[in-house]
């Protein structure tokens, strides 16, 4: 099973937000200095509009287990989920275009606006052990980020071994064989793939802004630590204003 590394701020485009830490987060990863664009997933549509921010709602996930998975979904599909989870149930995805990519994408269980932010961490990460610039994030390597639940791996696997019997072979290009289709119908944006039909547990998938990299995910959270949004953001823009590229003028 594939594990998440750890990455530094170098080379990650993004600024410092309005966004600090309270007192009492004293101590703890300030969050503003790995992405400015946390205020997306609050704005309403015509806010996001007048800053160059296109809304695109891609429709629900099915979260049959409430562990969601954050990852590449063509080269780490089985990637670890995340710590904190939230009650299954199915959940809107909201994706964000700027400069003609997907520049943020976000999963919502509840309204509201998020009082604090969080680094979302798997089993075995621990807060403490970054340094200086550091940050936990995934991989891209195919130009594409998802969301999903972990119980759907099982299905991808399924899907998977349907198109060896279909084609007679072992050699299955998941990208080429299935999700290909269905990408292109949404000018290679985005999907909402259904492994195995008939059965819950699909996979949001989309873009991954410039392509390949490493990218957070952060929690929002409201008073009382309970989850409002999983936000990931692509380091397209700064700010979340999509007038201007990061380092523009």
């Amino acid at each position: 099973m594939s594990t998440w590394p750890m990455r530094t701020l170098r080379g990650l485009l993004c600024a410092v937000a309005a966004w600090m830490p309270s007192s009492a987060d004293a101590g703890e990863l300030d969050i503003s200095k790995l992405s400015s664009n946390l205020d997306l997933a609050s704005l309403g549509d015509a806010d996001l509009s007048a800053r160059s921010v296109n809304v695109i709602r891609i429709g629900k996930v099915e979260l049959t287990s409430g562990r969601i998975v954050a990852s590449d979904p063509l080269v780490g599909p089985d990637h670890p989920a995340f710590v904190r989870t939230v009650p299954p149930g199915d959940y809107p995805v909201t994706l964000y275009q700027a400069s003609g990519r997907i520049a943020a994408a976000s999963m919502r269980f509840a309204e509201g606006k998020p009082v604090r932010w969080e680094l979302a961490m798997i089993p075995g990460q621990d807060i403490n052990s970054l340094k200086g610039d550091e940050f936990f994030g995934y991989p891209v390597d195919a130009g594409l980020g998802c969301y999903m639940d972990a119980d759907t791996y099982a299905l991808i696997q399924e899907r998977e071994k349907q198109v060896q019997a279909e084609k007679s072979s072992s050699d299955v290009n998941y990208y080429d064989d299935v999700l290909a289709t269905e990408l292109q119908a949404n000018n290679d944006d985005y999907a909402l793939h259904r492994p195995i039909s008939g059965k819950r547990g699909n996979v949001a998938v989309f873009s991954s802004g410039w392509g390949d990299g490493f990218y957070p995910v952060f929690w929002g959270l409201d008073g009382s630590g309970r989850p409002l949004v999983l936000f990931t953001d692509f380091g397209v823009i700064e700010n979340a204003d999509g007038r201007r590229e990061p380092g523009g003028n």
